[in-house]
């Protein structure tokens, strides 16, 4: 990832503060909420931002952080709101038993573990862009989601910008954000199999 920002902290040299802002809130928002930006840039952006921000080019770590966790927040509420509103209805023409299979256990998975999935899918590329749609259709409850989303912005959006920041001076900082995402995806793993297996274990046998 270091690699990846430095080419973007290059890039963003040439811009003034204001477009450093948009065009990382931009990134950040667009990726979080439309399906189609599942391929831009996540976390090389947000660790890009806190390396100008540290280079004294009058970048403020504070403004670029409140961005950046804003982005997050609401770009994931929006695709959460797409999922509710326009992807259940697709999904609910459709009357298949299949279907309405995938339908059933995409509801039950998000009722018993959407809440550290939304949380944990912050840290995975490409997995961080569908899983708000995903809740939105599966109908996880609101208010779960929203402080899901709320904390994934935080730890991912600001600390990996604030990694950024302070990786220059402090080298073992990107370190620990490397193994802060790799415990949240860990976790999450761990988590959904334990809930699959109970809940295996709970299914009556057929005599």
């Amino acid at each position: 990832m270091i690699e990846l920002a430095a080419t973007f902290d290059q890039q963003f040299a040439t811009f003034a503060p204001i477009f450093v802002y948009l065009l990382a809130g931009g990134i950040v928002f667009a990726q979080a909420a439309f399906l189609p930006a599942f391929f831009l840039p996540g976390s090389s952006i947000l660790f890009s931002a806190g390396l100008v921000a540290s280079s004294g080019r009058d970048v403020s770590i504070f403004n670029v952080t409140l961005v950046i966790f804003l982005a997050a927040a609401i770009g994931n509420q929006v695709g959460y709101a797409l999922g509710r509103k326009i992807g259940r209805p697709l999904l609910d023409r459709h009357k298949g038993p299949k279907i309405q299979k995938v339908v059933t256990r995409s509801e039950t998975f998000y009722k018993r573990n959407g809440w550290w999935s939304v949380f944990a899918a912050r840290f995975i590329p490409w997995v961080r862009t569908f899983v708000p749609t995903i809740a939105g259709a599966s109908k996880m409850n609101y208010y779960s989601f929203s402080s899901a989303n709320l904390a994934g912005a935080l730890v991912w959006g600001v600390g990996i910008t604030l990694a950024g920041y302070y990786t220059a001076t402090l080298p073992w900082v990107e370190t620990w954000t490397y193994s802060i995402a790799a415990f949240f995806i860990i976790a999450s793993i761990i988590s959904a199999l334990v809930d699959y297996l109970r809940h295996r274990q709970q299914r009556p046998r057929k005599s």
